[in-house]
């Protein structure tokens, strides 16, 4: 049996689409638990798309101040007694109709975890398609303790976009952190590989998720990525995420270039250069002013 839970926050119809998706799953899931913050979003959707949700739709509505990157999937989960879950976001639409089943279908001996491609949305510029292609390539594999040596920070990398869990497994370590900013999910994930479990890559589950930033958005966001990774030492400490960046940053340079975008260059380096300097800001947060970082942080509610 598997549930899917999708913490949501004026969400729009693309969460409509995830949820018609889901619903003509091979594999069906038995639940879909929405974690639903500030209740008026939500309903409103509802209502003016005349939207009325299947019965396994479960929607548990909590206040703004309650939203925790850890602790509201962790609360998702509690309403769950499946097998397995499935963690996503409000923006992650399934590709297809064996979406659920390709992504569970790794779930067996030692592999805790198992994440999804991620496909760029119609429309995508060439660094957003250059970004998917980076971290989300067409090969499926295998992510375990033998590995962190050669793999560093990409040992640890899933994502809750769309991320499926071995419940058992996820019971015995403690299930995600309650407090975080950001990276939840290769918190536990980095727990699951020094406990001896692996991480599966599915690349045949695939959803569209991706974004258009502007520079101020990168910058912000990073502010908490930075922050993150400094506050969970025990997980990032010794694995630079710098190197896999301007591997990235060359590739997406060289796309632009070969696509006849040499003109948006420009504006991607200066894109680039905000959201290191976000993540350098959120690594160094505590020799800045906390006013600073709570202002131009992406979740202010975090620091109260």
């Amino acid at each position: 049996m598997t549930d899917v839970i999708i913490p949501t926050y004026k969400p729009d119809r693309e969460l409509l689409d995830i949820l018609d998706m889901l619903g003509k799953q091979t594999v069906k899931p038995e639940h879909i638990i929405i974690m639903n913050t500030e209740e008026r979003y939500l309903a409103d959707l509802l209502k003016n798309e005349s939207y009325s949700p299947a019965g396994n739709v479960k929607i548990y509505n909590i206040a703004k101040e309650e939203f925790d990157h850890g602790a509201t999937r962790a609360a998702g989960v509690m309403h769950s007694d499946a097998d397995i879950f499935i963690c996503m976001t409000q923006d992650a639409v399934p590709a297809d109709e064996d979406f659920v089943k390709n992504l569970t279908a790794p779930l067996k001996d030692d592999i805790a975890v198992s994440y999804a491609r991620q496909l760029p949305k119609a429309g995508s510029g060439i660094a957003e398609r250059t970004a998917r292609e980076f971290n989300y390539p067409d090969k499926s594999c295998v992510k375990g303790p033998d590995d962190v040596e050669r793999l560093g920070i990409k040992a640890f990398f899933c994502s809750n976009v769309s991320c499926a869990y071995r419940r058992d497994i996820y019971d015995r370590l403690g299930g995600f952190i309650k407090k975080t900013i950001f990276n939840e999910d290769m918190i536990y994930a980095c727990g699951a590989v020094k406990a001896g479990y692996s991480i599966a890559y599915a690349a045949d589950a695939r959803v569209y998720h991706s974004h258009d930033y502007s520079a101020g958005e990168q910058f912000r966001r990073n502010i908490d990525l930075g922050l993150s990774q400094a506050e969970h030492p025990e997980v990032f400490e010794g694995l630079s995420s710098e190197a896999e960046g301007k591997k990235l940053v060359i590739k997406t340079i060289k796309a632009m270039a070969r696509g006849g975008e040499i003109l948006h260059i420009p504006g991607y380096i200066w894109t680039t250069g905000c959201r290191y300097a976000g993540y350098l800001i959120g690594k160094n947060h505590k020799r800045i002013p906390m006013g600073y970082i709570k202002k131009h942080s992406s979740n202010p509610g975090y620091f109260e």
